[in-house]
């Protein structure tokens, strides 16, 4: 069974940034939804033992549409959300350190740099999706936009996400309104880099 990520901090522990009521809600309403559903979908493909990984990967060779939509839809509601929260924790650098740090200097030029670049799909990206910055299997990086829940994983371009920006409006509009730019800002400040750095070295 499939389970949400397990916080360990408060919904208001990113504040002022994000707000406690945009976290309960996109947490404890959205997120659970896109789990419960997903292993509902998982149950009746007979994929309860893969990881979502997998099935993310192989959902395009699912026949059946319905079973194909919502393994990719909540599939992918599961897996970015996952990854969102994580991120997201409260401590830690600031800033890239470490082999992450020398890899972006050595990509974008910088990390202002790749800041920019990932900032602009954020905001580019035409109604909901995310950006993602992704490692590929030689250890590069990447940056990259999708739509709705799709991933690099379910979009089977062999990398592997390990930062993201979730641009669906519920992820900021009790606070932000439509100013999803002041959002995308804001979130850059709660981005824990060690655990970036984290996935990246995984």
């Amino acid at each position: 069974m499939f389970e949400q990520i397990k916080l360990d901090y408060g919904f208001d522990a990113l504040e002022p940034y994000i707000d406690s009521e945009t976290m309960a809600t996109h947490y404890g309403k959205h997120h659970a939804a896109y789990t419960a559903n997903f292993n509902k979908f998982a149950e009746q493909a007979g994929k309860t033992g893969e990881s979502v990984e997998n099935i993310l990967a192989g959902v395009k060779e699912i026949e059946d549409p319905e079973l194909r939509a919502g393994l990719r839809n909540n599939g992918g509601g599961y897996y970015n959300h996952n990854l969102y929260f994580r991120q997201m924790i409260p401590g830690g650098s600031k800033l890239p350190t470490g082999a992450l740090a020398k890899k972006i200097d050595d990509t974008f030029g910088n990390f202002d740099a790749m800041k920019e670049k990932l900032t602009a799909l954020a905001m580019g990206q035409f109604g909901s999706g995310w950006a993602w910055l992704s490692k590929t299997s030689d250890g590069s990086l990447v940056i990259s936009k999708t739509d709705n829940q799709e991933n690099p994983i379910s979009l089977k371009t062999g990398h592997t996400p390990i930062m993201c920006i979730d641009v669906w409006e519920h992820a900021y509009y009790l606070k932000y309104k439509n100013l999803r730019a002041s959002y995308v800002e804001a979130l850059w400040n709660v981005i824990n880099w060690d655990v970036v750095g984290e996935l990246y070295e995984a």
